[in-house]
């Protein structure tokens, strides 16, 4: 059974930083992309950052570009988010994803995790 469990998630004041985990099990997806989504109350699923399976390919929304970080160790079946100077925008549910069916963008994804909440004040 695949599993996508999220981890790292909390209540940060603005300008403050978090990790979030994502452990894959069941299979690996060191030849898939992956990626992070969130979503906010009332809100639809958007994109955060994604990476490829193999090379330094890595894409991320621009809201969040040259604060948040992606990283994949494919020996752990593991991927990362690294989020620095947060801002109480970025508050929402994060999930990962694994192993997209269209463009790396878009929430389809074969393979998702519960989420992870990430709560930033000001």
């Amino acid at each position: 059974q695949v599993q996508l469990v999220e981890s790292g998630g909390g209540l940060v004041q603005a300008g403050g930083s978090l990790r979030l985990s994502c452990a894959a099990s069941g299979r690996t997806f060191s030849n898939y992309v992956m990626a992070w989504f969130r979503q906010a109350p009332g809100k639809e699923r958007e994109f955060v950052a994604a990476k490829a399976g193999a090379g330094d390919f890595t894409w991320y929304a621009d809201s969040v570009k040259g604060r948040f970080a992606i990283s994949r160790d494919n020996l752990k079946n593991t991927m990362y988010l690294q989020m620095n100077s947060l801002r109480p925008e970025d508050t929402s549910l994060y999930f990962c994803a694994a192993e997209s069916e269209g463009p790396y963008y878009r929430p389809e994804y074969r393979y998702w995790g519960q989420g992870t909440q990430v709560t930033v004040s000001s």
